[in-house]
């Protein structure tokens, strides 16, 4: 279980994230918000990335500035579409993220080979990234972070940038990965995570403002017949500016 207590990130005069207490146990987590409502900093305090001013964030009841480099290999964390190196093969790359995880040699081989299989990347995995289209970049960043099968996936924006084939891919790559793992989806793109999220956390300028299963937020808010309603309903204005 990834559990949050009173999550506060402050840089100088502004605030980023206040007072953000959370508890996810195994499934996929939609975190829904526009742009600048604090889903990236609180996707790199929860990967431990950057520290909170105030709080903590505790795996199975340890903080994990405690666990170390013991939280780091249950972790995956799929940015957007950054920290490659265009020269770098497909298979060089996971070969290089592979060691960082501490995934141990004699094992590498066969871990690299079973994520690109996930990720239906084989016959690219010797090209250079360079040459990558950008669906093709994001699934990469997705066999990486599921390297050592951890049990807390963090997405960033995994669908920006792709044309609706790629995005109903990846969608279901995501999916695919559900059931002892806690999965959290950090997105603006109601429809990428709507089909497959079991719970769904709407963030507005650094708080937490709702949380709830599809239906019961559909419900909530006017009986709305999808999300995507329910998205334009609390952020409308935000989008718009």
């Amino acid at each position: 279980m990834l559990t949050l207590y009173g999550i506060t990130k402050r840089y100088k005069d502004k605030t980023a994230l206040s007072d953000v207490s959370l508890e996810l146990d195994c499934g996929i987590y939609g975190l829904l918000g526009p742009n600048g409502a604090g889903k990236s900093t609180l996707m790199n305090i929860i990967t431990g990335n950057i520290r909170p001013t105030e709080g903590k964030v505790l795996w199975d009841g340890t903080d994990i500035c405690r666990l170390g480099g013991q939280f780091r290999s249950l972790i995956g964390y799929a940015p957007q579409q950054q920290g490659l190196y265009d020269s770098f093969s497909g298979r060089r790359f996971l070969s290089y993220m592979a060691a960082l995880k501490g995934i141990a040699k004699k094992d590498v081989r066969d871990e690299i080979d079973r994520v690109l299989s996930y990720v239906n990347m084989q016959e690219a995995a010797d090209r250079a990234i360079g040459g990558y289209s950008g669906g093709m970049k994001q699934r990469i960043l997705i066999a990486q972070a599921i390297l050592g099968s951890p049990r807390l996936i963090v997405m960033d924006e995994p669908t920006a940038g792709l044309d609706p084939k790629e995005r109903v891919r990846v969608r279901e790559q995501i999916k695919a990965l559900s059931g002892d793992k806690v999965i959290i989806v950090s997105t603006h793109v109601v429809s990428d995570i709507a089909p497959i999220a079991g719970d769904i956390l709407l963030i507005r300028s650094g708080s937490i403002v709702d949380r709830g299963g599809v239906d019961a937020l559909c419900k909530k808010y006017g009986d709305s017949r999808d999300l995507e309603e329910v998205y334009m309903h609390i952020f409308g204005e935000e989008e718009a500016s």
